[in-house]
């Protein structure tokens, strides 16, 4: 018996391997790839196929809205690497919720649950599903309006689809975000192509006089909309950023390199009217590969956020029945789920232009309230282990950018934004009656813990603790 200890041990240590892994837990399975993957698929959505419009609209010319696409990469980098740190600082999954929790405490970290749950992702979601379905209508329809209820029909089905694909298995998610990124890089590459071929043989029209500005104003500033910031690891981060900045900056002067400013201005969908003059006989192709980006944006979405929900559930902050998952599926069910009905609720009364208003000040807002936890922290606690540690001066900046983009956006829009304002604070009510004091009618309390939901959604707690 003494003479194969190791074997011995080995063998002792499989069926309790073998018991772990046939679980009912969330496995950590996504790489480095996937996690690039996942942050490229999801910023670069519906944002740099729309809004060039919105971007030139607002600055006035040319070259100040090109300034502006540079300038929200090096402002996205900056946020890119506060978020690596506190990423590798909490290393527990949650994202947004996790640090705020750690840094700043209970009540923003549940307000940031209440915003993300009832507000943000649905509006999120909405405007990139409405991308994509009128991606995918609008060219039947050219030179016509395409009908809003068929846009709407067949936005429906794109969230649809990506409910049912983050529904059935981690990695089909994570496999569908590696092949619709690499389709929508292969989108922007299509269009910069052309574009600095047009460049190369001398059409610089379009960029003379290019900082000319006619009305530009202070409230016009807070406009330009930059997308969301997804955290996995320091690299991922980093390169994820750097590489979307590089790409967007070259697809923007490709627009302007085919199209005038006045066209860019008529257009509501800025590729499919690049199309038509760079492809011609394939024109069709560019608008089927920026819905397929608008899917992978959504995927990226729906991948992410039910697990903030899952983690905010596991703490008790969030109803119990978010922090399960399928017992075969290993997927966080009821939290993908759940999000789908006020998806489609608020797809079916929005505007894309609004709905970004909408969801922009909350976004900032916990932005904001996160690198400044971030910074609390640091000097709270010095000598707390920080793998990666963002220059101070770029965290203050970054934090004060954040803080002054959400005051001109209360300035420029009070209207969307104040009701984004508003809304987030029906959180604190909630909060103190829901988690604090747990005073929740025990109806209500039924409704999220019934065991009849759990038996028909087939979900469980986890057997495993995974943090």
């Amino acid at each position: 018996m003494a003479l194969f200890p190791a074997r011995s041990g080995r063998t002792e240590r499989e069926p309790m391997r073998k018991a772990q892994d046939e679980a009912v837990r969330l496995h950590r399975t996504i790489g480095l790839l996937p996690a690039v993957c996942f942050i490229i698929g999801t910023v670069v959505g519906s944002g740099i196929f729309i809004a060039p419009k919105g971007v030139l609209m607002n600055s006035g010319s040319v070259g100040l809205s090109l300034l502006v696409w540079a300038l929200c990469g090096v402002l996205s980098l900056f946020g890119a690497l506060c978020y690596a740190e506190l990423g590798t600082t909490f290393t527990k999954s949650g994202g947004h919720y996790t640090y705020l929790l750690e840094t700043l405490g209970p009540l923003p970290a549940f307000l940031r649950l209440w915003v993300e749950f009832f507000f943000i992702r649905p509006a999120v979601a909405s405007y990139v599903s409405l991308a994509f379905g009128r991606y995918v209508v609008e060219p039947f329809y050219a030179p016509c309006a395409a009908p809003t209820i068929l846009i709407q029909l067949v936005s429906i089905l794109g969230v649809t689809f990506v409910i049912v694909v983050n529904c059935l298995s981690v990695s089909l998610a994570s496999r569908t975000q590696v092949t619709l990124t690499f389709i929508k890089m292969g989108a922007l590459v299509l269009i910069i192509v052309p574009g600095t071929i047009a460049l190369a043989n001398g059409k610089t029209q379009n960029f003379q006089n290019g900082f000319e500005m006619h009305a530009l104003t202070l409230e016009k500033l807070s406009a330009p909309r930059n997308e969301p910031f997804k955290v996995n690891i320091p690299l991922a981060i980093i390169f994820s950023m750097v590489t979307v900045t590089f790409f967007y900056v070259l697809v923007n002067v490709a627009y302007y390199t085919m199209m005038t400013p006045a066209e860019l201005l008529l257009s509501d969908a800025v590729a499919v009217t690049f199309a038509r003059r760079a492809f011609q006989g394939l024109s069709s192709v560019i608008p089927a590969l920026v819905a397929l980006s608008c899917l992978g944006a959504m995927n990226g979405g729906f991948f992410g956020v039910p697990r903030m929900l899952f983690v905010g559930a596991r703490e008790g902050q969030w109803p119990a029945i978010f922090s399960m998952i399928h017992i075969r599926r290993r997927t966080p069910l009821p939290a993908v789920l759940l999000l789908y009905p006020l998806t489609v609720l608020m797809l079916t009364s929005g505007e894309i232009y609004n709905l970004i208003s909408f969801a922009s000040f909350s976004r900032w807002f916990f932005i904001a309230l996160a690198t400044l936890g971030m910074l609390i922290h640091r000097y709270r606690f010095p000598l707390h282990p920080r793998p990666f540690k963002v220059p101070l001066a770029i965290a203050v900046v970054f934090t004060v950018v954040c803080f002054f983009i959400v005051g001109l956006s209360l300035y420029s829009d009070p209207w969307n934004t104040g009701w984004s304002c508003f809304l987030t604070l029906t959180g604190i009510p909630v909060y103190y009656l829901t988690v604090q004091r747990y005073r929740l009618p025990r109806r209500w309390r039924r409704v999220f813990s019934n065991k009849q939901l759990q038996i028909l959604l087939e979900v469980a707690q986890q057997e495993v603790q995974t943090y």
